[in-house]
């Protein structure tokens, strides 16, 4: 966001993370959705689990997924959701930039 003028808080179609929030917080505060653990759930159903930094890898472990073979170095996340339904994981990266107005 730009200082003293107008970003993406202000934008119809962007989630603005402004360093002050988290996914699962941000998840929990929708409607419909409830957070256990790292487990996501819309009216009940489990549908998504969350997790950050060092959880990334015992997600994988649990699937016995040897990340090594995959990357070259260690990621640590800032958060990671993955989409049961959709089988696929998004790996977040939030950054909060400062922009000068011009």
């Amino acid at each position: 966001m730009k200082k003293d003028g107008r970003g993406g808080a202000n934008t119809k179609t962007g989630l603005a993370f402004e360093g002050k929030t988290d996914l699962s917080t941000f998840l929990a505060k929708q409607k419909g959705y409830e957070i256990k653990k790292d487990e996501v759930y819309y009216h009940n159903e489990l549908v998504a689990r969350v997790f950050k930094k060092h959880g990334f890898y015992k997600f994988l472990e649990e699937y016995s997924i040897n990340w090594k073979d995959i990357i070259s170095k260690r990621l640590l996340p800032d958060d990671c959701i993955f989409v049961i339904v959709k089988n696929t994981l998004f790996i977040i990266e939030a950054n909060f930039n400062k922009l000068k107005a011009r």
